[in-house]
């Protein structure tokens, strides 16, 4: 493994269609939505054998089960699209399988077998230096050397990353405020976050995990089933919620993330602009390669830019006035810290 790069951002920033074109390079590994996967339970205190971390891998996210289990999946879980072996109603989908592997390989149930036989017998050692390991393994496996893990909801994994993963490199991927806010009302992982960021905020809990019973039993109808194992999907599609929350949201997940950036070295950061991406896709990736440390192949660039949609540019702006205003405001604090960031390098990464 040469370098190690996490794309992160609030999400709903083009960060999907980003890692199908790293994917296509062929010096780089791309692990999609690793930290989402595992989640901060993917990075415990203290050693731990390779059997238990195969199990932070395995064993199924309980909240991507619930979200399936009630009909409210959402797209980026490729392994319901192509069902294996694996299923939510019996075996539970490993954690690992759901978009991790089925972004690597057309064969997720082989490979997830292939690295448990290699992965439990691994020594007792720190989390990191298992990921370390891990990387390497897949990347000579696919002939790889570069790796860039990226999630759409994590920036405000920034801390936890550097503590883990001191040398790695960021790419902060983000997207005009309006416009991504929109595009979280509309999602399903989004609109299920917002209701359950209403709840702590109705009972006061910092947690979901701290609430209590009578919390919960305070709780109105539509929110206290979200709580339980089984919910109507309903709850989650229907409720028209406020365009403005979601674009607070945001602000708040650029105000904090831009600050927990700033004490990132200059030369281990970069911005992102999906805008820009979309009118000056060639010199934004060939920009990237530089950074994580590949060459920006020509073909590999004539890939990216035949990959780019920019259809839903823009979208906020056909909302009514009076709605487009408001959310526009709403915005404003996320728009702020991103004008007054530091952008950190360019290219500017000894890639020796």
């Amino acid at each position: 493994m040469r370098t190690l790069t996490f794309v992160v951002g609030t999400g709903r920033s083009g960060s999907t269609a980003l890692s199908t074109i790293v994917h296509a390079h062929p010096d780089v590994l791309s692990l999609n939505e690793l930290l989402s996967s595992v989640q901060s339970r993917g990075f415990p205190e203290g050693p731990l054998d390779g059997r238990e971390f195969w199990r932070l891998l395995a064993d199924p996210n309980p909240q991507f089960e619930q979200m399936i289990r009630n009909g409210v999946p959402m797209p980026e879980f490729l392994y319901t699209r192509r069902p294996g072996r694996f299923a939510t109603e019996t075996t539970g989908i490993p954690a690992l399988s759901l978009m991790v592997l089925p972004h690597l390989t057309d064969q997720p149930d082989s490979l997830f077998d292939e690295l448990e036989g290699q992965v439990c017998g691994w020594p007792r050692r720190s989390a990191a230096d298992h990921y370390a390991a891990l990387f390497s393994l897949l990347g000579r496996r696919a002939g790889r050397t570069a790796v860039v893990e990226r999630s759409g909801y994590s920036l405000h994994r920034v801390p936890l990353l550097r503590k883990v993963f001191p040398h790695a490199r960021f790419v902060h991927l983000f997207r005009d405020g309006p416009d991504c806010a929109l595009s979280m009302s509309r999602h399903t992982g989004y609109r299920l976050i917002f209701l359950l960021r209403e709840i702590l905020a109705r009972s006061g809990a910092e947690r979901i995990e701290d609430l209590t019973e009578e919390q919960i039993r305070d709780l109105p109808p539509t929110l206290s089933p979200l709580l339980t194992e089984h919910f109507d999907s309903a709850l989650v599609l229907d409720p028209d919620l406020p365009l403005t929350g979601f674009g607070a949201l945001w602000s708040q997940l650029i105000v904090q993330g831009v600050a927990d950036l700033d004490v990132v070295p200059a030369l281990q950061r970069t911005t992102l602009a999906y805008e820009d991406l979309l009118d000056d896709p060639r010199n934004e990736l060939t920009r990237l390669a530089h950074f994580i440390g590949v060459e920006p192949l020509p073909q590999w660039l004539d890939t990216g830019v035949a990959r780019l949609d920019g259809s839903r540019r823009g979208a906020s702006r056909q909302l009514p006035g009076a709605q487009r205003a408001a959310l526009q405001a709403s915005c404003v604090p996320g728009t702020r810290a991103l004008a007054v960031a530091p952008t950190g390098s360019d290219c500017g990464v000894d890639h020796r």
